[in-house]
């Protein structure tokens, strides 16, 4: 599994952005009186015993944004909720139960994930009777104060009860998964024709008119005894030109699918230019750290007239941090090539669940630092004492550093290209995190020195 997401929910000017940051243990996310100063989603990745977890600050509920932004507001809050393992439902204890609050409660009455309600600014015993009217939402409460540091343990030891168990991630991943496969792309690219020879079955309705598949679709189908289930998604539009409530809610199902499928086929038209389109699909999905292959589609239109080498160029050209992405040529329409995309797909969902030793992983990076150390950073050398992965989908690394702004974006680059090469993890997307090692962590650092 990946690292396990932990989501802050509320209205806002509960002091969320305050239990972030005294969470993380450090001004990360802007706490501010103004409503609304937080709108996309904040990460940080923080250690809870012996395992991590990313913990998630999100806009507050139910704001009227000045700038307009509200619909993007409550598009990242449902995006963090539809990804969380365990909620923060925060409240504030001095202003008591609101409307507002309320709302929250009932958007989170029917989450499959633990919620755990936040009395805020529960600043000494005599506030407790306020903190206790949160239990009519039917939620364990614990009262907090990120101000006055009271009842961070209890909250610490509250989510790591109710996180999933590493046991359990174990035992599920001794049984072959179904893989999904989210096919995207702009209009009338072909995704449901593929879907349908994939079927052997009109399941998908086609057609010449751009926009006919609206709807996200889960199609569960067998090829060589091995279930799949495909995910045809609607044909995206530039964001300028979603004008209907359609278009709107097309798109943000299509979005949901790339976040829950295991492998997305990104799809082209091979007579056609790469648009706008596509290069907002592609930052998504990278965003997302979504195993991916670039689909050219309706290959046999162009196939003698055009060599596979100057698409391959082009689509290097155009997406040049996504290096590592393979590149696939298919005519979905007769089926030429798919049974070859499928079992290229199932390569990359193995790579991302693929698990490295830390010995391997350790012995790697002294091998990587040895070669090329990393540049000076005011004068002196930064230090790397220690790697490990912690996640898979996708495979997650963290390095503990001396200091971890040290170590350039540039750099963290050639790290990253170092484990394509020398793991299993070469056409898959990588996340890397850094963590400055805690004075309580005695692990050595590793070697920077060519052994004799």
């Amino acid at each position: 599994m990946g690292v396990p997401q932990v989501v802050i929910v509320g209205r806002p000017n509960v002091g969320k952005s305050s239990v972030f940051n005294w969470l993380v243990g450090k001004r990360i996310a802007i706490v501010d009186p103004t409503s609304g100063v937080t709108r996309d989603r904040v990460t940080h990745l923080i250690e809870l015993g012996d395992r991590f977890a990313e913990l998630v600050d999100t806009g507050g509920m139910g704001i009227e944004d000045s700038d307009d932004l509200t619909e993007h507001i409550e598009t990242q809050i449902q995006t963090a909720i539809d990804s969380a393992h365990v909620i923060l439902f925060v409240v504030d204890t001095r202003e008591g139960v609101l409307p507002l609050d309320q709302e929250v409660a009932k958007r989170l009455r029917y989450v499959t994930v633990p919620v755990v309600c936040l009395a805020n600014k529960t600043d000494h015993n005599g506030l407790l009777a306020e903190a206790d009217e949160f239990y009519r939402f039917g939620r364990k409460v614990i009262p907090v104060s990120a101000r006055q540091n009271i009842g961070k343990q209890e909250l610490i030891h509250a989510i790591e009860e109710r996180l999933p168990k590493i046991e359990e991630a174990e035992e599920g991943a001794l049984e072959e998964p179904e893989m999904k496969v989210a096919i995207v792309g702009r209009r009338n690219t072909g995704k449901s024709t593929l879907v349908n020879t994939l079927v052997q079955a009109e399941r998908i309705i086609t057609s010449e008119v751009p926009g006919t598949t609206r709807d996200s679709i889960d199609v569960r189908f067998e090829l060589d005894g091995q279930v799949f289930i495909a995910i045809d998604t609607p044909g995206f539009r530039r964001t300028k030109s979603v004008s209907t409530d359609v278009d709107f809610y097309s798109t943000h199902r299509a979005h949901r699918s790339i976040r829950r499928a295991d492998v997305v086929l990104l799809f082209f038209d091979a007579t056609q230019r790469i648009s706008k389109v596509e290069k907002q699909l592609c930052d998504y999905i990278a965003r997302e750290y979504k195993p991916c292959i670039f689909v050219v589609n309706k290959w046999d239109l162009l196939v003698g007239s055009m060599p596979t080498d100057k698409w391959v160029a082009y689509l290097r050209d155009t997406f040049r941090t996504m290096w590592h992405v393979p590149i696939a040529f298919i005519t979905g329409q007769t089926g030429k090539n798919v049974k070859a995309l499928l079992n290229h797909s199932q390569m990359l969902y193995k790579q991302s669940r693929s698990r490295i030793s830390t010995a391997r992983l350790n012995k790697l990076v002294r091998a990587a630092l040895d070669h090329n150390p990393p540049p000076l950073h005011r004068n002196r050398r930064p230090k790397i004492y220690y790697a490990a992965q912690v996640a898979d989908r996708p495979p997650t690394i963290v390095l503990f550093c001396n200091n971890p702004q040290a170590l350039s974006t540039q750099y963290q680059r050639y790290l990253l290209g170092v484990f394509r090469d020398r793991l299993d993890f070469g056409e898959v997307p990588i996340k890397l995190y850094l963590r400055k090692r805690t004075s309580v962590d005695h692990r050595d650092e590793i070697n920077t020195k060519p052994e004799k």
